[in-house]
């Protein structure tokens, strides 16, 4: 389970081949070169090839009122990589899911961090979604040429196309549940 000290969430910190250092940090504090934080996306694909995007709220502090992918999050101290998916989806879209026999699709590096990229297949009446009012202001499904023009508006975070185009390649080939 996550480490909290007071209100403060806390993540582990990682080197440069994804070990565990056996240090925290705390959300928001600046890593060392070599540090680094490991989060997860969780990205919804239906049967028609969409992904279920999510709009940030527009007080968020980062990308505020922007389209973002189904899903994201830091894994907190403690957690694996898994069971921080399954959180951030239930907290985000109120959604129960159980990634007990998956693993993420592919990873991507950034500076500072390692991101786990789950692709979960699944039609979703999204009026069932229960969406966590300080994160996430409404959903909906998009195309890959949506979500692109959503891109060159602007309005989508501004993610790198090859990771777009992974995640919609995958959920083409990948077992439909």
């Amino acid at each position: 389970m996550a480490k909290w000290r007071g209100a403060m969430e806390l993540f582990d910190i990682y080197d440069d081949e994804r070990n565990r250092t056996g240090r925290t940090a705390e959300r928001n504090q600046k890593l060392k070169g070599g540090e680094h934080q490991l989060i997860v996306h969780v990205n919804i694909m239906n049967t028609q090839n969409q992904l279920l995007i999510q709009q940030r709220q527009p007080h968020k502090p980062d990308w505020p009122g922007y389209w973002d992918i189904s899903v994201g999050g830091c894994v907190q101290a403690g957690e694996t990589s898994r069971e921080a998916a399954e959180r951030e989806v239930f907290e985000e879209l109120g959604l129960e899911i159980d990634l007990a026999q998956a693993v993420p699709y592919f990873w991507i590096h950034f500076p500072n961090g390692f991101a786990d990229e789950y692709i979960v297949h699944q039609d979703l009446n999204l009026g069932m979604l229960n969406l966590q009012p300080t994160e996430v202001q409404g959903v909906k499904w998009a195309s890959y040429d949506e979500v692109m023009c959503m891109m060159k508006e602007g309005t989508f975070f501004p993610y790198q196309r090859s990771m777009l185009e992974l995640i919609f390649s995958f959920s083409e080939i990948g077992d439909k549940t």
